[in-house]
C-alpha cells in the first residue's frame, strides 16, 4: 500500500516537473531574450544614483532641445504649411485627381510664388545698389568741389584722412560685411530649399502620419480622439488658406494703389505687404511703414497719400475682411487672439506668432470637447 502511495507521488512530482518545463519552454518562446531576473535591491545608494542619472538625463536631453530649437521650428513650420495645403490638395482629389499630382500642382503652386517673390524683389533692389555705386563718385567730386568743403580741407586735410578711413578701415569692414551678407543670403536659400523639402514630405505622407499617432490613442478612445484631430487639422488648414486670402487682398489693391499713384517697384512693394501682413497685429502696420518710407523718399505728396491708403485700408481688413474669412477657420475670441499672438511672439519671434492663434484654436475646442464635459459629469 505504501508503495502505491510513493509510486503515485512519484507520478504526480514528475507530471508537476513536466508541466513546469512545458510552462518555462511557452514562457521562453513569449520571451525570446529569456526570462526576466529578480529585480536590483532598493538600497538608498541606488535609488540616489538612479535619481542623479535621471537629472543629468533631463539636463542633456533639455541640451539637446536648446540646441537644435532652430531644426524643431523648421519641422514644425513644414508641418504646419503641409496641414494647412492639405485642404488645396483634399479639393483637387474631390476633383478626380489622385493625391500625387494634387501634391505636384500644390507645390508647383509654392515653388511658382517663390521664384515670382525673387524675382520681384531681387532686380530693384540690385538696381539701386548698382546705381548707388555708379553715383558715389559723381558724390565725391561734388564734395570735393565745395568751397567749404575745399577750404577745410586746405586746414585740417580731410580729404587724405577719410581716404585713409575708407583704405584702412572702411574697405575691410566693408568686405567682411558683403562676405556675412552673402553668407546670410545662401542660409536663406538653403533654409527656404530644406522648408519646402520636408514640406513636401509631410504633405505626402499626412495620412500616414496621423493614422500611426492615433495608434498611440487607446482603443476606447481612437475614434473621438480622431474626430478632434481632424476638426484641430481642418482649423489650421483654414487658417493658413485664410490668412493666405487676406494677404493676398491686401497685395493686390496695395499694387493697385502704388501703380495708380505712380509709385516705382510697385509689385515689388505690395509682395513686401502681402509677405509682412501674414505676421498677425503688427505684420500689416510694418509693410505698411516700410512702403509709405520707401514713397516719401520719392515724393512727400505721395507719401502721404499712401499713409492715408493703409489707415483706410487696415481699419477695412480688420473690421470687415477678417472677421468675413476667419469668421470659418478659428474659433477663438478677439481677446484670446491678441493675447495668444503677444505670447507666441515673445516665445519664439515671427514663427511664434504666427503658430499662436491656430494653437489657441486647437487648446479652446480641446476644453470646449473634452474638460468642460468631464467637469460636467463630475
Amino acid at each position: 500500500m505504501s508503495a502505491d502511495v510513493e509510486t503515485e507521488a512519484a507520478d504526480a512530482e514528475g507530471r508537476a516537473a513536466e508541466s513546469g518545463s512545458e510552462g518555462a519552454e511557452s514562457e521562453g518562446a513569449r520571451q525570446p531574450y529569456g526570462l526576466p531576473g529578480k529585480p536590483l535591491a532598493r538600497g538608498p545608494f541606488l535609488f540616489g544614483l538612479v535619481g542623479g542619472l535621471g537629472v543629468l538625463t533631463a539636463i542633456a536631453i533639455a541640451q539637446m532641445v536648446v540646441n537644435s530649437l532652430s531644426t524643431i521650428i523648421l519641422v514644425v513650420v513644414a508641418m504646419f504649411l503641409a496641414v494647412g495645403l492639405n485642404p488645396a490638395v483634399e479639393a483637387l482629389q474631390r476633383r478626380g485627381l489622385a493625391r500625387r499630382g494634387a501634391i505636384s500642382i500644390v507645390f508647383a503652386g509654392v515653388v511658382v510664388a517663390f521664384v515670382l517673390f525673387g524675382l520681384a524683389i531681387v532686380p530693384p533692389v540690385g538696381k539701386e545698389l548698382a546705381d548707388f555705386v555708379a553715383a558715389v563718385p559723381g558724390y565725391l567730386d561734388e564734395l570735393s568741389g565745395h568751397p567749404t568743403l575745399r577750404q577745410l580741407d586746405a586746414d585740417y586735410q580731410i580729404i587724405p584722412r577719410l581716404a585713409q578711413f575708407v583704405t584702412t578701415t572702411m574697405g575691410p569692414a566693408l568686405a567682411t560685411g558683403i562676405m556675412g551678407a552673402s553668407l546670410v543670403v545662401l542660409d536663406g536659400v538653403f533654409t527656404t530649399v530644406t522648408l519646402l523639402v520636408l514640406m513636401l514630405y509631410f504633405l505626402g505622407s499626412l495620412h500616414t502620419i496621423k493614422a500611426y499617432l492615433l495608434k498611440l490613442v487607446p482603443a476606447s478612445r481612437r475614434a473621438r480622439t480622431g474626430a478632434i484631430s481632424e476638426e484641430i487639422l481642418s482649423g489650421i488648414g483654414g487658417y493658413v488658406a485664410g490668412n493666405v486670402l487676406i494677404s493676398i487682398i491686401a497685395g493686390v489693391l496695395t499694387w493697385i494703389f502704388l501703380s495708380v499713384a505712380g509709385v516705382r517697384y510697385a509689385l515689388a512693394l505690395a509682395l513686401v505687404v502681402a509677405l509682412t501682413d501674414l505676421i498677425p497685429l503688427v505684420g500689416a502696420t510694418i509693410g505698411a511703414v516700410v512702403v509709405t518710407g520707401v514713397a516719401l523718399l520719392q515724393s512727400v505728396p505721395v507719401g502721404l497719400a499712401c499713409a492715408v491708403f493703409f489707415l483706410v485700408y487696415q481699419q477695412i481688413e480688420n473690421y470687415l475682411i477678417y472677421p468675413r474669412v476667419m469668421k470659418r477657420s478659428v474659433d477663438v475670441t478677439p481677446a484670446v487672439t491678441v493675447i495668444a499672438a503677444l505670447f507666441g511672439g515673445a516665445l519664439l519671434g515671427i514663427v511664434g506668432a504666427l503658430l499662436a492663434i491656430p494653437v489657441a484654436a486647437a487648446i479652446a475646442l480641446i476644453i470646449r470637447e473634452v474638460v468642460i464635459p468631464r467637469q460636467a459629469r463630475a
